[in-house]
């Protein structure tokens, strides 16, 4: 709901992919190309700009952190969204882990029941991981195939 809000004010998280880059691009703009340019062309180095660049820097490295310890850890932040952008049907996917015999690589995903096309969601390194990947689906069982 409160995204959905800030969707429609037009105002981005900061950490987003779509917006921080533009925000550490416009600090390393201001802070170091701008007074570089005006340095070779006045031969006097604009303090000011070095501090606006620097602080524009120092608040998106704060609001990215803070964004990124928001659930205190309890969720990862590549995680919270999982759900939405690896939809889960049950009634044409069921919940699987592909273990390979060679190495022993575990990879929660979602197989097709119909083709076989099996759609990765994440790599399972402990039994925790399979645990949130149950979490995040609501499942209860998922099929091990090797």
């Amino acid at each position: 709901m409160k995204e959905e809000r800030e969707k429609k004010r037009g105002l981005p998280k900061i950490n987003t992919i779509h917006y921080g880059g533009p925000w550490i691009a416009a600090g390393l703009l201001v802070g170091a190309v701008l007074p570089a340019v005006f340095w070779l062309l006045f031969h006097k180095v604009f303090w000011i700009l070095v501090i606006i660049g620097a602080l524009i820097l120092i608040v998106f490295a704060v609001v990215f952190a803070i964004e990124m310890h928001q659930d205190f850890g309890a969720v990862p932040y590549y995680e919270k969204h999982l759900r939405e952008t690896v939809p889960y049907d049950p009634q044409t996917q069921y919940a699987v882990i592909r273990s390979s015999i060679c190495t022993g690589e575990k990879v929660a995903g979602f197989k097709n029941k119909t083709d076989g096309h099996f759609t990765e969601v994440m790599l399972i390194r402990s039994p925790e991981d399979e645990k949130r990947f149950k979490e995040i689906y609501n499942l209860k069982e998922i099929k091990t195939e090797y």
